[in-house]
C-alpha cells in the first residue's frame, strides 16, 4: 500500500486554493451586488429579538400594575 496514493477519500477533502480577498474577509458577499454581510444580519435578528423581549417585558409589568 502506497503511502501518497492518488485516491484521496476519507482523509478531509480537498484543499481549497484561496484568493487574496478570501483570506482577508472578502467573501462572497464583497462582491458588486453581494448580500448582506452575516455580522449585519445577526445585529439586525439581535435587535429585533431585544424589541421583542422589551415589548414582551412591558406588557407583563402592565398586565401586574392593572
Amino acid at each position: 500500500m502506497t503511502r501518497g496514493g492518488g485516491n484521496m477519500l476519507g482523509v478531509g477533502g480537498t484543499r481549497q486554493h484561496l484568493g487574496r480577498k478570501a483570506l482577508r474577509g472578502g467573501g462572497p458577499a464583497g462582491r458588486i451586488g453581494g448580500g448582506t454581510d452575516p455580522q449585519a444580519q445577526k445585529r439586525a435578528l439581535l435587535r429585533t429579538l431585544e424589541e421583542q423581549r422589551g415589548a414582551r417585558r412591558e406588557e407583563d409589568a402592565h398586565k401586574e400594575s392593572g
